[in-house]
């Protein structure tokens, strides 16, 4: 006696047993019996999102950690396109050493794709001039040659380094007198020394240094301070001092 409402039938296509209790695979989420509930028994697609197990590179042994939902085959793939020790894997790196030079690709070649205008290496993606948003070389890069264009491009990287090298060690030029305040000071400096000259020969009057030298001392000695305040007055502290 069959009961076709009850129970659903298995997803696998050779088997399609109506099962009474039947499971859910969490991976696929479709129905199966007891016997094709395991994910290598019904060939789950979705199962290497429930699968834990880290994949290995085959050719240098390395674990590959992987993110949940990518593939371990990509995964993989591009730990031997970057990461990879083994001696097929570097062999294969120097191969492919055409770099795209699009801004966020990183896509390698193994022949060189160059843009007739820029005269950049692209990848087959970005090979076109709308592609990479080409904007070619100062004065018309279309009919410049490749040597030309390469001595461009290092004129170009060079002048930018070296104007960020002397923008960093140029030190700030210190602020020179003009000829008119050179020639202000020095007029000032004659004219104090000038002055100084005639105070202290409105001092001395006839005498020459050593009488009122002498004549300095008997007054400080005699005790006539006023007398020698006259002959100090307009002196420097330096001059007084050594005038007493």
């Amino acid at each position: 006696m069959e009961f076709p409402k009850l129970g659903q039938h298995c997803n696998e296509p050779a088997c399609k047993q109506l099962d009474f209790l039947p499971m859910k695979c969490d991976a696929c989420l479709k129905i199966f019996c007891g016997d094709h509930i395991v994910y290598a028994a019904h060939n789950c697609g979705e199962a290497y999102k429930k699968d834990n197990q880290i994949p290995v590179c085959p050719l240098c042994n390395a674990p590959c950690p992987l993110k949940k939902g990518e593939l371990p085959d990509d995964v993989v793939g591009r730990h031997i396109e970057s990461d990879c020790l083994s001696d097929p894997a570097k062999e294969r790196r120097k191969v492919y050493t055409n770099k795209c030079s699009k801004k966020g690709c990183k896509q390698k070649e193994l022949v060189p794709v160059k843009c007739e205008s820029c005269r950049l290496n692209f990848c087959l993606r970005h090979r076109h001039e709308q592609d990479h948003d080409c904007q070619g070389l100062p004065g018309g890069g279309k009919s410049v040659s490749d040597a030309g264009a390469a001595a461009i491009l290092r004129a170009q990287k060079a002048a930018s380094k070296n104007s960020t090298v002397s923008k960093k060690s140029t030190p700030k030029a210190a602020s020179t007198p003009s000829p008119a305040q050179a020639g202000n000071s020095n007029r000032n400096s004659n004219n104090s020394r000038v002055g100084h000259q005639a105070n202290l020969s409105s001092v001395q009057g006839s005498m020459s240094e050593d009488e009122a030298l002498a004549r300095a001392l008997q007054m400080s000695i005699s005790g006539n301070t006023a007398e020698v305040s006259q002959y100090t007055d307009g002196m420097t502290d330096q001059e007084r001092e050594d005038f007493l």
